[in-house]
């Protein structure tokens, strides 16, 4: 019972942190730090650390040549191409937008997993994919009238852009539940880490050295932010959960992400309508319907 509490207050702090970097994100990108940097520099600090790490708890590293192809996937979805899209897509939109858009990884992965993993579709999750496309469509008109709504629209730009970083992440799960089937998941995460962090380089080559030198004490606040609790502590934290706990349980918090988004959002004087309320409960209330883990009714 302890050890179940605890584990709970555990992805209530994880959960937290996350809901925690949109807002970072937001306000720094939006004072004028370029997104893609912004990114950049996270794991620029977080992944030496990560590759420490392990080193320290002497964990086997090898991984065999014939999973290089998935292990470059990783990195691409789970840090290159998962980041560009969200920081981007959160500079163009809100915090509370993009906290409730990439919430939509649960309905990426229900879908993914039944046309690639042929897994079933139950009422539940044809209910929840439903209720959560409605509500996505909800929160956009709830920024954009029918008038404004066309690609040329930054907004609506920034949203699809969050859906894509969603994409990536489900992407990113569904290929590491088969690596991780053989493999230590942090051992798998720092090969992700590194391997997205070079493939991050050519988005930032010609001038990053500009960059780290020119950014503020504040900007590095936020840096230190994302790399050390968003990457270093909730990666560890969320491994941990699952390591004592069943994934399906675990991953009920993670609707707890924009809700604190939204909470803080709110509380730091962003307007939020009536409309974005309805359309983010949908998809909140979707993303659950999609979790559950019920037999075909």
């Amino acid at each position: 019972m302890r050890q179940s509490v605890l584990i709970s207050f555990l992805l209530v702090l994880v959960s937290f942190v996350w809901a925690g970097s949109f807002i970072v994100v937001d306000s720094v990108t939006k004072n004028g730090m370029n997104p893609v940097d912004l990114g950049f520099l996270r794991f620029l600090v977080a992944t030496p650390l990560m590759v420490l790490l392990v080193l320290v708890q002497r964990k086997k590293l090898a991984v065999p040549l014939k999973e290089l192809p998935w292990v470059i996937v990783l990195g691409l979805t789970g840090v290159t191409f998962l980041y560009v899209f969200q920081f981007i897509g959160i500079s163009l939109t809100t915090a509370s937008t993009s906290a409730v858009l990439i919430n939509t990884n649960v309905i990426f992965i229900a879908i993914l997993s039944w046309f690639f993993l042929h897994e079933h579709l139950t009422r539940h999750r044809v209910a929840g994919i439903a209720l959560s496309f409605v509500g996505v469509v909800i929160v956009l008109y709830s920024k954009v009238s029918p008038e404004e709504f066309s690609l040329s629209n930054m907004f609506v730009v920034g949203c699809i852009l969050m859906l894509l970083s969603a994409l990536c992440w489900a992407i990113y799960s569904l290929v590491g539940k088969r690596l991780l089937n053989t493999y230590d998941p942090f051992v798998i995460t720092t090969y992700a880490f590194v391997l997205g962090s070079i493939l991050y380089v050519p988005l930032v080559i010609s001038h990053i050295g500009g960059v780290v030198v020119n950014t503020t004490p504040v900007q590095w606040l936020a840096v230190l932010y994302l790399a050390l609790t968003c990457s270093i502590f909730g990666y560890l934290g969320w491994y941990y959960a699952l390591k004592h706990s069943e994934a399906s349980k675990a991953a009920v918090f993670l609707n707890l992400i924009p809700l604190f988004a939204i909470t803080m959002s709110f509380l730091l004087g962003e307007s939020l309508t009536v409309f974005f309320f309805v359309g983010a409960s949908l998809i909140i209330y979707g993303v659950y319907l999609a979790q559950r883990n019920n037999s075909k009714m």
